[in-house]
């Protein structure tokens, strides 16, 4: 009979769920046993986790019946939902409500809510400077989750509202470099000259454990994280750097960048946008001081791309 305490670990697949559960996993002297939560069990990604020591078990956000069992004599949780994965704040909302009300009912003692500011305190709804998107949101999967805050504290859930960033591992994904028409690299954010806020979601994970760990110290706390804010013209010299190659930085205009028109090129047009215009805001949150005295393995953009470099030189081309 262990004398760890259970954390149940929604999104374990995903990005910021497989980092806390790595971290959580990895630790040398473990407070914690792990139970990941997926929707496919029988996954490779899955699979992976219960190699690594993890229980998984299936559940389904947008099914509220199949979440009690996954709570079921936890001490703790981490909770993210995925927006990108059907781009609907009220669906996330939903979930979001699913979670507290689940994590209420089975006693949880110490939620880590992943979380997000509410964009509309620095742009209003009525400011035109950028669209309003799904009628009430400027950029619903920061706004949604947002709203989303309350339903723990109103379920009586022990949270830590843990406020993350855009995560550099983004750059192997929807917001790698692409090649011009000379065959360059360009990184073509709409963040002009102000500093983008990023973090490495294995630093995610690892703040997150050491939340869980520091207990009642943290309930109730917003704790604003990111590894480094660096200008994205610094970003691409520092992508020159690590691929061997030039990478430059081609700044469009938050119109520009929503003009492309693919899937989802509104809602980050208007992310960056606010990453931009509210930089002095959103980066004073984050004292990179305070979040590496939680972790101090915390890494910044060169330190993260020192373990990325073969990945990075294969990923775009």
């Amino acid at each position: 009979m262990t004398d760890k305490k259970l954390i149940t670990v929604f999104g374990a697949t995903g990005q910021q769920g497989g980092g806390f559960v790595r971290a959580a996993l990895a630790d040398p002297d473990p407070d914690f046993v792990i139970r990941a939560v997926t929707r496919r069990p029988d996954s490779e990604e899955a699979r992976a986790l219960e190699r690594l020591g993890a229980e998984v078990v299936r559940a389904d956000m947008d099914d509220e019946s199949s979440l009690g069992p996954a709570f079921e004599h936890a001490y703790g949780a981490f909770l993210v939902t995925n927006f990108w994965e059907h781009m609907s704040a009220e669906r996330e909302k939903t979930q979001a409500r699913a979670l507290a009300r689940a994590a209420s009912h089975a006693g949880v003692q110490h939620a880590v809510w992943s979380t997000l500011e509410d964009t509309r305190e620095c742009i209003p709804l009525d400011d035109d400077r950028m669209p309003t998107l799904q009628d009430h949101y400027k950029v619903p999967h920061f706004d949604g989750k947002a709203e989303a805050d309350h339903y723990f504290t109103e379920e009586g859930v022990p949270t830590t509202f843990l406020r993350s960033t855009f995560y550099w591992e983004n750059l192997f994904g929807a917001f790698a470099p692409q090649r011009g028409e000379d065959g360059a690299l360009q990184l073509t954010f709409p963040m002009g000259e102000s500093r983008l806020s990023g973090i490495a979601v294995d630093d995610i994970g690892r703040t997150a454990l050491a939340v869980l760990r520091g207990g009642a110290d943290f309930v109730a706390a917003t704790i604003s994280i990111a590894g480094e804010h660096l200008k994205v013209a610094d970003m691409a010299a520092a992508l020159t750097d690590a691929v061997g190659e030039p990478v430059r930085y081609r700044p469009l205009t938050p119109d520009e960048w929503r003009a492309q028109g693919f899937p989802g090129a509104d809602e980050s047009g208007n992310m960056f946008q606010y990453y931009a215009e509210c930089e002095h805001r959103f980066t004073a949150a984050r004292d990179l001081t305070a979040v590496r005295d939680l972790n101090p393995a915390l890494q910044d953009f060169a330190t993260w791309l020192s373990g990325h470099r073969a990945r990075l030189r294969t990923a775009w081309t």
